[in-house]
């Protein structure tokens, strides 16, 4: 089988299992309270500039997304998301399990707009309906595009505009950060959003991700919301140690771009082929449009994720390039359509 279901189900980087294997036997401290933890940590703060950045270890990305959701709202406050967001639809009502209601937006290309944001806000205008406190943005979004640098600072004014809160979902942020269309940079993170994670299981680690909370406001007590959500991890030094490998000389972003090119290097062999595209490829996650007979055949040697059924007779199916794919997994693809 060729596999671009997605980009998470091989292990991790051989330097991420080569910092684990010659790190094992070290006795560490429990609950990210160790050195390869505080190590981590420093060179997340030092790639993106900001010494007071508070940086939390957590196990997956629907954990960090449902412990800062639920820590940066009041009770009856809400987050605003695109219809498409990764809370709004892969993530079994978390958001909602912890009692705020997740306003979707329309997005065709799953980015959110200013304009909606202030809809949004205006219709929410009094006290029988939630108070829209968040705006929950991702980076890649989840058909593959990027934002822009002048789409997420105006998304931060019109935040700031209501005095509400702008995170950011980097499930794939090594993707969203070295992709061709990019003009963002580790160090404008801090100044575009309140908090943002760095995605690992994605990216090249085993597990684990990498909170960062910016704004001072919502660092108070994070991590008792943490111990109560089942999000303080035992053993933190494992989470640590991976991180320390995926950041140190540029290997992060080296794994997205590899990625990217083979995405797009597959994206410009089915286009060449006479297929369209859902979305413009832009990153690591292509969306190409088969009939429903040949997606069929395809599921016979491939494993891809079926996006969407249309009522032309047509399929749209993901196909997710990972840092451990290969050109020869593009090449074999190709082949075969």
């Amino acid at each position: 089988m060729i596999f671009l279901k997605n980009d998470y189900s091989t292990g991790a980087h051989p330097d991420v299992l080569q910092a684990l294997v010659d790190n094992n036997m070290v006795f560490s401290d429990s609950y990210s309270h160790d050195d390869f933890c505080a190590a981590a940590e420093t060179l997340i703060r030092d790639l993106i500039k900001c010494p007071d950045a508070d940086i939390h270890f957590m196990s997956g990305g629907t954990q960090t997304n449902l412990v800062c959701m639920s820590s940066f709202m009041r009770p009856y406050e809400a987050v605003i998301a695109a219809d498409s967001g990764h809370i709004s639809v892969h993530e079994t009502g978390a958001i909602e399990a912890t009692g705020h209601k997740c306003i979707e937006l329309a997005s065709p290309d799953g980015k959110i707009l200013p304009e909606q944001i202030e809809k949004t806000v205006a219709f929410h205008n009094f006290d029988q309906m939630v108070l829209p406190r968040v705006v929950y943005i991702s980076d890649t979004t989840e058909s593959g595009s990027v934002y822009t640098k002048a789409e997420i600072t105006a998304l931060r004014d019109c935040c700031r505009k209501h005095g509400m809160y702008l995170y950011l979902d980097g499930a794939r942020l090594a993707m969203a950060l070295s992709a061709a269309g990019n003009d963002i940079t580790f160090e404008d993170l801090p100044e575009l959003v309140d908090a943002f994670y760095i995605g690992g299981t994605k990216c090249g680690a085993l597990f684990g991700e990498a909170a960062v909370i910016i704004n001072d406001d919502l660092k108070e007590n994070f991590r008792f919301n943490m111990r109560q959500r089942g999000a303080l991890f035992a053993k933190g030094m494992v989470i640590g140690m991976q991180f320390g490998a995926l950041l140190s000389n540029g290997l992060y972003t080296k794994l997205g771009e590899h990625a990217n090119r083979l995405a797009l290097d597959l994206a410009e062999g089915i286009k060449a082929k006479g297929y369209s595209f859902a979305y413009e490829p832009e990153s690591n996650m292509i969306f190409p449009i088969f009939t429903n007979e040949q997606a069929a055949e395809l599921a016979k040697e491939v494993m891809f994720e079926t996006w969407l059924v249309n009522d032309d007779g047509t399929t749209t199916i993901r196909l997710v390039t990972s840092w451990s794919s290969t050109q020869e997994d593009v090449e074999a693809f190709l082949a075969l359509i």
